[in-house]
């Protein structure tokens, strides 16, 4: 008995690090330390300290912790302060154009915080009751804004790879029930499955490669499709290795057109797609992950009239709607095509306990616990507005646009092509003598120095097997200003790349 009141003792001195009712007082005192600490990062002068891999894998013992071991709040904050805060890269810094990650406005940060501390999984009504209320208000928006018919619906994903993976699925499922009288969520694989083909650009998102993969039917069930100038899929070559493939035998099922391609922006023929995946009979996707954001645009909803004739769209909040990650959908024109992925647990969701009235989202998933991710686009929906997100979106439109007039005349780089949406890819080229294999390893060079220094963040792609630089642009707070010093940082980086090559090689 004692050693059981020793026990009891011992745990109820931690219960003060529960959420509830008794520790609220705590709850706003850990919130207004952190905050301290935020606002720290905030005033971190370059977007990342500089820190080499190196010296980061030198603080592997700050990193471990123990169970006989504990500290209190503020000697946490000093710790993740050094090991993270100090180091994490600043994507609302104005020198990081690297990658598709956007700075995030204030709501959605209010709603983050809501959904983390209420912890509500959206998964079954029992569960979330009016946050799947929500996250079905928050689909029936973007669906209407995709201009789909009223029979469509969709769910909240973890980014677009997993959308592109629901893509493939129920292309896949559908096809094989449609056309052959297969169950494959029942039965499982069949040979006829191997002769399936997928069709995207060759510029399209490489998860759908992966993604077919996962599917068990390998990279081969992907054709990739020939591009134009513009990096936009041809039409005409889309015609032409469908036929291709029905000639050896194979099957197309589905085509993917992006619309907003990861390097350059590129919305392929939405419109023209559709009607060649109708004269086929086959899937229509659209993934939308960059570009289906600027549906709110004037300047660029237009260039997404097609999607209202898709069987499925891919958009990502967490990177055109300045949203925390993860903040994507999953969209599809017909809500029946869920019962490919549907499924029902005696314990969860059974069958005969379907209610229309208290939905379980689960059934439209390939997650079953899953975070209240819609709380926080709701938030910015209401605070901040959509035609007020479409004008942040026009901004780096526009910015990316300055930046092309800006350098394309400077015989220090070469431009692959007029921004469509807020990428530039470029690659600095001083000497048009200079060979591609020490251009690329100049580009190279400038790209990790700038890194590794804390100076600027820039991507870097391949075209043709050789590299380019990438702006991508995605911070409306950014200015031409602000770019064209990452430019002169190009410059100096690599005109100090070259006397040091020639001091070399001079000896």
């Amino acid at each position: 008995m004692q050693v059981s009141t020793q026990s009891h003792f011992i745990q109820d001195q931690k219960l003060d690090h529960f959420f509830n009712q008794k520790t609220k007082f705590k709850y706003d005192y850990y919130i207004e330390k952190t905050m301290q600490y935020l606002s720290g990062f905030l005033d971190n002068s370059s977007f990342y300290s500089g820190a080499s891999a190196s010296q980061l894998n030198s603080k592997k013992k700050s990193l471990s912790f123990s169970n006989d071991e504990t500290c209190s709040i503020e000697d946490a904050l000093e710790q993740i302060k050094d090991l993270y805060l100090d180091h994490a890269i600043s994507f609302q810094h104005p020198r990081y154009v690297a990658h598709l990650n956007c700075p995030v406005v204030l709501p959605a940060l209010v709603g983050d915080l809501i959904a983390s501390s209420v912890n509500t999984a959206v998964e079954t009504w029992d569960q979330s009751t009016s946050a799947t209320l929500i996250e079905q208000e928050v689909i029936r928006w973007i669906c209407d804004k995709m201009n789909l018919p009223k029979s469509a619906d969709g769910v909240f994903t973890s980014g677009g790879t997993q959308s592109n993976f629901m893509a493939l699925l129920l292309a896949r499922d559908h096809y094989a029930f449609t056309y052959f009288g297969l169950n494959l969520k029942e039965n499982g694989w069949s040979d006829v499955v191997s002769k399936f083909r997928f069709f995207c650009s060759e510029k399209a998102h490489f998860s759908l490669k992966k993604n077919a993969a996962l599917l068990g039917m390998g990279y081969k069930a992907i054709i990739t499709v020939a591009t134009d100038e513009k990096m936009k899929m041809k039409p005409e070559a889309l015609v032409q290795a469908i036929e291709r493939e029905k000639q050896l035998g194979n099957i197309a099922i589905g085509v993917a057109a992006t619309a907003g391609t990861t390097d350059f922006g590129s919305f392929d023929p939405l419109q023209t797609i559709a009607k060649i995946a109708k004269e086929y009979n086959i899937w229509y996707h659209i993934d939308g992950a960059y570009g289906g954001g600027y549906i709110l645009s004037e300047t660029h909803k237009h260039l997404l009239d097609g999607t209202a004739l898709a069987d499925s769209i891919t958009i990502d909040f967490h990177k055109t709607m300045f949203q925390p990650v993860c903040s994507s959908a999953f969209l599809v024109g017909d809500t029946q095509n869920f019962k490919y992925i549907s499924h029902y647990a005696d314990y969860l969701n059974p069958l005969e306990h379907r209610n229309e009235d208290c939905p379980n989202l689960i059934e439209k998933s390939i997650q079953t616990t899953r975070r209240f991710d819609a709380l926080k686009l709701w938030f910015t929906l209401k605070m901040t507005g959509e035609k007020q997100l479409g004008s942040f979106l026009e901004k780096v439109h526009y910015l990316a646009l300055d930046l092309y007039h800006s350098i394309k005349d400077d015989t220090c780089f070469e431009i692959v092509l007029k921004p469509e949406l807020s990428t530039l890819v470029f690659r600095y080229k001083n000497y048009e003598h200079q060979h591609n294999s020490k251009l690329d390893r100049i580009n190279l060079h400038i790209k990790n120095k700038l890194f590794a220094t804390g100076q600027a963040s820039i991507a870097s792609t391949k075209l043709d097997g050789n590299i380019f630089l990438k702006f991508t642009l995605l911070n409306p707070t950014s200015t031409i200003e602000d770019l064209l010093e990452i430019i002169y940082l190009i410059k100096e980086t690599a005109n100090e790349y070259k006397i040091q090559n020639e001091k070399a090689y001079a000896h």
